[in-house]
């Protein structure tokens, strides 16, 4: 099958060919592009398999995967093809590369964060975890879509308390809302706008080397 997206992949330093590593995969935010998520997951450069995922609709001079009618009201049909796409996209790197399909994770900024909250509820166990950062579950998502149990997935959400394009109350909705779904959530909040801070990068990088039972004790 031919990909609906153009990516990136970054294979592991030093890859054993006999051996399926975990793997995560990042959607960027609106009009922005695969290689600004690059450095953010830098550091599992040694253990992970990374794999950035471009939008496949154009912005300006960056990219999206869904447009929207207006801030946080996104064009259903758009929206529903991109998280059918996605899921597609995870089944096919998953048969091409050496991915670990029980250690799958997804990463994402801003738009990229509302579709990998999303997949995780598409998704459920078929997914290990998620990251997402500064971004919100859709109303239509849990209302109209089929959900599947999430008890099982690692869920990391992050927001900033100075967010100006989703309020920091976002957040905290957010994280409310995965508390009735899972006990496997990590909520922080950090003192940043719409952004992500080196703080923010540590703890997700720390918390995805532990729920993939990487031994981050490299001295």
């Amino acid at each position: 099958m031919e990909p609906a997206y153009q990516y990136d992949i970054q294979l592991p330093s030093n890859m054993d060919p006999d051996k399926t590593y975990p793997t995560i995969f990042t959607l960027h935010g609106k009009g922005s592009h695969e290689k600004n998520m690059v450095s953010l997951v830098d550091p599992l450069a040694a253990d992970f398999i990374r794999i950035h995922i471009r939008g496949n609709l154009t912005l300006g001079a960056g990219y999206q995967y869904y447009d929207l009618k207006s801030l946080g009201n996104p064009i259903r049909e758009l929206f529903d093809q991109a998280v059918q796409q996605l899921e597609a996209f995870i089944r096919y790197a998953t048969e091409r590369y050496p991915v670990d399909a029980n250690r799958r994770y997804v990463l994402g900024f801003s738009q990229g964060a509302i579709l990998s909250m999303t997949l995780a509820l598409t998704m459920g166990n078929q997914l290990k975890g998620i990251v997402a950062l500064n971004g919100y579950v859709p109303a239509f998502v849990k209302t109209e879509y089929p959900l599947r149990a999430v008890e099982d997935v690692s869920v990391f959400v992050s927001h900033g308390e100075y967010d100006s394009v989703f309020p920091v109350r976002i957040g905290h909705e957010t994280a409310a809302y995965f508390e009735t779904l899972t006990d496997r959530l990590t909520f922080n909040i950090y003192p940043t706008d719409h952004g992500v801070s080196e703080e923010n990068r540590r703890d997700f990088v720390s918390w995805l080397e532990r729920d993939a039972g990487i031994d981050n004790n490299k001295e």
